[in-house]
């Protein structure tokens, strides 16, 4: 039986990565218990997954095949000014995808992840 999903995200700063996560997202976690240095791992709360086809975006330009974490929250605007006096950065938004508003939050030592405020049904309160 599958018991949860286990997100990855691989950066060059790892520790400054974990301590974003840690410190502005305030994040649980527990020691991986591997040994390292700082291996933590975090709770993310409920969570979905949803398949996107690949192929021509509403902009012409070709979405190819990748993953893409995003966090769910109920008010980005609100949400937003909460991290940003944590010090998170981000990268855009907010702004109107249609699905849903959207914000993309600078990871340090990783690539961006997205924060967005959805409009369509959810499955992650199932």
């Amino acid at each position: 039986m599958i018991l949860a999903c286990h997100a990855l995200i691989y950066s060059d700063d790892a520790d400054a990565s974990r301590a974003f996560f840690r410190d502005v997202m305030g994040f649980p976690s527990v020691d991986a218990g591997t040994g390292d240095h700082n291996w933590l791992i975090f709770q993310t709360g409920p969570s979905e997954l949803g398949v996107h086809p690949t192929g021509p975006l509403h902009d012409g330009a070709n979405a190819p095949r990748h993953q893409t974490i995003s966090f769910i929250v109920d008010d980005l605007d609100t949400t937003m000014a909460e991290l940003r006096a944590k010090g998170a950065e981000f990268s855009s938004g907010p702004d109107d995808h249609g699905y849903g508003i959207v914000a993309m939050m600078t990871v340090p030592g990783a690539d961006d992840v997205q924060l967005y405020q959805p409009r369509h049904q959810t499955a992650y309160g199932l």
